[in-house]
C-alpha cells in the first residue's frame, strides 16, 4: 500500500484531488483490491477466443452456479472481473445496456472496441467527480466481430489495453510472465484452453490442483459460435 503520512492524508481523503507524487489514491486503492481477486485469463487463438475464469470456490456448501465471474454483454462478446464482483455487474448492466441501445439505433451489433470505450468512459467519470468512488474491478473484456478478434483490459483508472492474451486478478504478473513465454498465434482451441488452464494452476499453493466445479470456460469463435467448454476431457488439471 502507498504510505500516506502528514499532508498527504488530505489527498488520501478526496478522490478529485492529485497528490504532490501524481497520484489519486482511491484509485489506487482501488487497483490493491483487484490483487485480491481470483484470476481470469483469456487467449486469441487461431480462429477464436478462450476466456478462463477461477471463480474460487472455497466451502462444498457453496453452489457453483449461484458465484459469477464471467458474464455475456452481447453475442460473442463476453467479460471476465476480478475484484469486488458487485462493482463488475454494474458494469455488465451498463455494458449490456449500450450493447442493446446500438442494436436498437442502427439495427446492428457492437462492435468490441466501441464498447470497451464507452465502458472505460463510465469508469473513468468515477475517478473525477466526488460524491463516488472508483469500480474495484478489473475488466477482461474479449470478443469477436467483423474487424477480427479483441481482448482489452478495463482498469480502475479507466485506461484499456488491447492484449493478444491476458491474465488478471491474483498473481497477475507471475500468469502475464508465463503467457508471454507460452503463447503462440497458432494455438488452436484445445492448445489454449490447456494454456489458460495451466495458467489459472500459477495461482495455487504447491500441491494444489483447480476445481473443476470452480473453473468457468468460454470459447468464442469466429464462425458466430459461442459455448462454455466442458471441461472432463481436461482432468488431468483437477
Amino acid at each position: 500500500m502507498i504510505p500516506i503520512s502528514g499532508n498527504a492524508a488530505a489527498y488520501d481523503r478526496s478522490i478529485t484531488v492529485f497528490s504532490p507524487e501524481g497520484h489519486l489514491y482511491q484509485v489506487d486503492y482501488a487497483s490493491k483490491i483487484i490483487e485480491k481477486g481470483s484470476p481470469a485469463v483469456a487467449i486469441i487463438y487461431k480462429s477464436g477466443i478462450i476466456i478462463a475464469a477461477d471463480k474460487k470456490i472455497l466451502s462444498p456448501l457453496v453452489i457453483p452456479e449461484s458465484v459469477e465471474k464471467v458474464f455475456k454483454l452481447d453475442q460473442k462478446i463476453w467479460t471476465a472481473c476480478a475484484g469486488l464482483i458487485g462493482d463488475g455487474r454494474r458494469l455488465v448492466d451498463f455494458a449490456r445496456q449500450i450493447a442493446q441501445e446500438n442494436r436498437t439505433y442502427y439495427d446492428e451489433a457492437i462492435e468490441v472496441e466501441t464498447l470497451v470505450k464507452k465502458i472505460a468512459s463510465i469508469i473513468q467519470y468515477f475517478t473525477q467527480y466526488g460524491g463516488g468512488r472508483p469500480f474495484g474491478v478489473s475488466l477482461i473484456i474479449a470478443g469477436v466481430d467483423s474487424l477480427g478478434k479483441h481482448i482489452f483490459e478495463a482498469e480502475p483508472s479507466g485506461a484499456i489495453t488491447a492484449y493478444k492474451a491476458l491474465a488478471i486478478g491474483q498473481n497477475r504478473q507471475k500468469l502475464m510472465d508465463f503467457l508471454e513465454k507460452q503463447y503462440k498465434e497458432t494455438l488452436s482451441a484445445e492448445d489454449a484452453i490447456e494454456l489458460s488452464l495451466k495458467a489459472l494452476s500459477l495461482n495455487l499453493e504447491p500441491k494444489q490442483k483447480l476445481n473443476s466445479k470452480s473453473i468457468e470456460v468460454i470459447n468464442i469463435t469466429e464462425n458466430n459460435s459461442e459455448h462454455v467448454i466442458s471441461l472432463e476431457k481436461y482432468s488431468k488439471y483437477f
